[in-house]
């Protein structure tokens, strides 16, 4: 059964969602179901590292109207999720765009003519699959200022970074630290399980709880079971939210 919100909103949010992640983010969401989450932000990658546009998914794009219907709420997440390598790049981008992120800091330093065309290009592909979106959130969370710029002009409501929810209607900055687990190697694993567990201790305790969920991180047990059990540990104090439905709770 689905909690109603209480004083403490919970919004778990699983991010690059697209055909190539489809499986794996059911599993997930079944899951989520089963911890008492009914209420997730999908963010969705209309052409995740150029493999296919979800428009052109026709399995897809039915699975993601369903998802909608049943409260998720469908979030632009990027175009294509990966950056553009330059030349110029001195060794402080490439730490940023390359180690931490491993590539995938698409919005990270686009100019704001280019960041327009790739958000333009991204909502006429969910438009094409029957969902729509009002809120925006950058690859890795990486969304320069030029990018930042045409995402307020294109009308978005919202976009979030990991330590904040900005809400571009009222100007208001929220700021609550998303729990988010890096699986890329084991020694990031084992930091991952011991700086989550440290930093719920104290955002567990907030008015809003976020959870930031990647499908890899469902092919290591360990990461799995800790995300069930601090999701569920935080809903046992509130209720599941998505973003959208948070902000306009605030709003009001």
């Amino acid at each position: 059964m689905q909690k109603t919100p209480g004083k403490r909103a919970v919004v778990v949010s699983v991010h690059d969602v697209s055909p190539l992640t489809g499986v794996r983010t059911e599993g997930i969401l079944r899951d989520l179901r089963a911890a008492g989450c009914g209420r997730v932000s999908l963010l969705v990658v209309p052409d995740h590292h150029g493999k296919g546009r979800i428009s052109q998914d026709a399995a897809f794009a039915e699975w993601l109207r369903a998802k909608v219907a049943e409260g998720h709420e469908a979030v632009l997440h990027g175009y294509r999720h990966l950056r553009d390598r330059s030349e110029g790049d001195g060794w402080g981008r490439r730490l940023v765009t390359e180690h931490y992120t491993a590539g995938e800091g698409e919005f990270y330093d686009l100019g704001r003519e280019e960041a327009r065309r790739r958000l333009e290009a991204g909502m006429g592909e969910l438009r094409a699959c029957g969902v729509g979106a009002v809120g925006f959130i950058a690859p890795a969370w990486l969304l320069g200022a030029e990018a930042e710029g045409a995402v307020r002009e294109m009308g978005f409501d919202y976009t979030t970074r990991i330590g904040t929810v900005v809400d571009f209607k009222t100007g208001s900055v929220h700021r609550a630290r998303s729990l988010v687990w890096s699986v890329r190697a084991g020694w990031r694993r084992a930091c991952s399980l011991v700086w989550n567990r440290a930093l719920f201790a104290v955002a567990g305790a907030g008015p809003l709880v976020r959870v930031g969920i990647h499908p890899p991180d469902w092919d290591h047990g360990a990461i799995r079971r800790q995300v069930l059990e601090l999701a569920g540990a935080a809903l046992a104090g509130g209720g599941a939210m998505t973003y959208q439905q948070w902000l306009l709770s605030r709003r009001s």
